[in-house]
């Protein structure tokens, strides 16, 4: 059961691609990226890392490859995680071939840093050879010397001239096998890039605000940024870029997908901010089911609402509802209806206990 969406976003038409098991484009789900930042020689640690930002829902992973051991690595790496990688190189072109190699998915490199055209025919050769597609990653930081001499400052027109110069150095050498992000770390300027960039190219785009900054603001930057072109119809793909565990990154793109009505996963919980007509405490009744519902993955929503006000009218709309009532009976909603009054010291209990019955409902619904 889920509130009807009071619009539906029309995506923007790309070309399809793929990053290895994930398709990215086209009428595909708009995947959820994130980035290790352990060491990539230290295999066991990368290996975790991944696996632990795979567990919260990130479709692909990217990893740094800064030097010869780290993309070597990727090939013992790659075998103990069940993700797409995402060879992430700069400057060094044989780094690049060596991730192909070792069995990356895709690599994330500028071509116009790469090197001579030789060198970028190495590491299309290599890319085709190992089923590799590419990222082009602009940068506001990074542009190219001429580009920035010519418009003085990053601005929208020169990330776009930049992203248009790398895509022919790759389509020169008949590769088409790409994706491309024009990222910056003001809003505004990233916006306005996206939004030209999508109408030159029908290249999957991925979204990124770049180095938003730590939980709080970049979390606010990117739901802003992202949120703004994802309405608009455009992104394929994303990624948070947080001073922060890479974990929450995953957590936070997947929220903002999930209040567009673009992805579903998990328990979508609607919650009011307290008051004094509360039953409960609410904020921390949230926080607790927050953690003892992490681990289902089954589109769910649940409403936690402290009084009646506006909890009868929430849990109409949700799969499971509670709704504070007087001296601690509070009331239980089960796919819109009453269900039983459960007392303050029971209810996280038997919440929990009936979202785990409704998501085992249906995902047997779904078996069948």
């Amino acid at each position: 059961m889920s509130i009807r969406p009071f619009r539906d976003i029309k995506r923007r038409k790309t070309r399809e691609i793929n990053v290895g098991k994930v398709k990215v484009g086209g009428a595909n789900p708009i995947s959820v990226q994130s980035m290790t930042n352990t060491l990539t020689t230290d295999i066991k640690a990368t290996i975790n890392q991944i696996n632990e930002i795979s567990s919260e829902g990130a479709d692909i992973v990217r990893v740094s490859c800064p030097d010869e051991s780290s993309s070597k690595a990727l090939k013992e790496i790659i075998k103990h995680v069940d993700v797409p990688i995402v060879a992430d190189i700069h400057f060094h072109y044989k780094r690049a071939i060596e991730a192909a190699e070792s069995g990356a998915s895709c690599l994330r490199i500028n071509p116009g840093n790469i090197g001579s055209k030789n060198k970028i025919k190495e590491v299309v050769k290599a890319a085709v050879d190992n089923n590799c597609s590419i990222r082009v990653g602009v940068n506001a930081g990074s542009l190219e010397k001429d580009i920035l001499e010519k418009y003085r400052e990053p601005c929208p027109e020169a990330l776009v001239e930049s992203a248009q110069r790398n895509i022919k150095i790759l389509e020169d050498e008949n590769f088409q096998n790409l994706k491309i992000s024009v990222k910056s770390s003001d809003v505004f300027l990233s916006i306005e890039a996206y939004r030209q960039l999508s109408k030159s190219t029908d290249y999957p785009l991925h979204l990124g605000i770049t180095e938003a900054g730590g939980f709080i603001p970049g979390s606010v930057k990117s739901s802003i940024g992202l949120g703004t072109l994802l309405l608009e119809g455009i992104g394929d793909t994303i990624r948070i870029s947080l001073s922060d565990n890479p974990v929450e990154e995953v957590k936070i793109g997947n929220e903002i997908l999930k209040s567009l009505n673009l992805r579903e996963r998990g328990v979508k919980i609607i919650s009011c901010p307290s008051c004094a007509r509360q039953g409960f405490e609410v904020i921390e009744t949230v926080k607790i089911l927050e953690k003892k519902l992490s681990h289902i993955k089954t589109p769910i929503t649940l409403s936690v609402i402290g009084c009646v006000v506006n909890g009868p009218g929430e849990a109409a709309l949700t799969d499971v509802g509670i709704t504070g009532g007087k001296k601690g009976n509070n009331m239980l909603y089960l796919s819109g209806v009453q269900s039983e009054k459960v007392l303050t010291s029971d209810m996280i209990d038997k919440v929990v206990i009936e979202v785990e019955k409704k998501a085992s409902e249906l995902d047997n619904q779904n078996d069948t």
